[in-house]
């Protein structure tokens, strides 16, 4: 495959003050295949929103560059944003525009020839034919979130950039939005950059995925090995007889735990797994359920969140 985007050395710094001056990116290159999802993660802060700014050219980075399609962007901005298109659940259409509104004036943006027969499309795709009339300041934020996310379909992208594609939606719109996401895909080749903070959701969808904190690339790796580099697993027990016990236990070998009842769920190394279920039934400790559940992406969401506040 192809890639149909280039990063290299892109850097955005910004002044704070007179002297001080703050580096959101930091010389981070990535690249994005034909046809690829690719997750952009991070905690809050970490750069995500100033690097999808630069690859849609709202902010011109500090240096570095970026290719679509082998073009440089700088150069051939018009020509490349023709094919390219983004959602965020943080960015607002004007208010007061009804949702038809909003999609007739947008299609202006881009060359579209048949621009009612493009509009019908998407409005059947992402199930909107009751919204049409409303105005924007009357949506809840679960439409908001389809209405932007239909938006950035309106030019039929070969790349496109969304920011929390499936915030605020119910869990079955979200599960919808998901199977689109990837028929499209395996349909047009479409490439996908992606934010979300539901990380079972990148699990499901992304190909690979770029981690970002303080503005540098920490990790660059599919989701499944990512998870593979965390080697604490949860451990979930119904204590029938010794709840107390396994408490005091956990306290006595510092191990994280979460109580619920009688159900308690524990971080165990892998390794330790086998001696920790012995030290147990030494202690007289009974249980009817036990479940071990292998690292997650969350996990390392989290080890990597965890270091970052340290």
């Amino acid at each position: 495959m192809d890639n149909v985007l280039e990063v290299k050395n892109l850097v955005q710094k910004f002044n704070v003050g007179k002297r001080n001056e703050f580096i959101a990116v930091n010389n981070i290159s990535f690249s994005l295949k034909e046809g690829e999802i690719l997750g952009l993660l991070g905690p809050n802060g970490a750069g995500k929103t100033t690097t999808i700014q630069m690859l849609l050219g709202v902010l011109t980075p500090t240096s570095g560059a970026i290719n679509y399609f082998g073009k440089d962007f700088s150069r051939f901005r018009e020509e490349i944003l023709e094919q390219v298109n983004f959602s965020s659940t943080y960015t607002e259409l004007p208010w007061n525009f009804t949702v038809s509104e909003c999609f007739e004036f947008i299609t202006y943006l881009y060359d579209i020839s048949d621009r009612k027969t493009r509009i019908k499309k998407i409005i059947d795709i992402f199930r909107l034919n009751n919204l049409l009339d409303k105005e924007m300041h009357q949506l809840s934020a679960g439409q908001k979130t389809r209405v932007n996310l239909a938006k950035a379909f309106l030019n039929f992208p070969k790349v496109l950039l969304l920011d929390e594609p499936t915030a605020s939606l119910d869990p079955d719109v979200a599960s919808y939005i998901r199977d689109f996401l990837l028929e499209e895909r395996k349909k047009f080749n479409v490439s996908i950059i992606l934010t979300s903070h539901n990380m079972a959701e990148v699990d499901e969808v992304c190909d690979r995925v770029i981690f970002i904190n303080h503005g540098e690339i920490v990790a660059d790796d599919t989701p499944d090995n990512l998870a593979k580099t965390i080697d604490v697993s949860h451990i979930s027990l119904y204590v029938k007889d010794g709840l107390k016990r396994t408490i005091e236990y956990c306290h006595n070998q510092q191990l994280a735990y979460h109580l619920e009842g009688r159900d308690i769920i524990i971080d165990v190394r892998e390794k330790e797994i086998p001696d920790f279920l012995r030290k147990l039934m030494d202690k007289g400790v009974y249980y009817d359920e036990i479940s071990i559940d292998k690292p997650t992406l969350e996990d390392y969401f989290l080890s990597v969140s965890q270091q970052k506040r340290r």
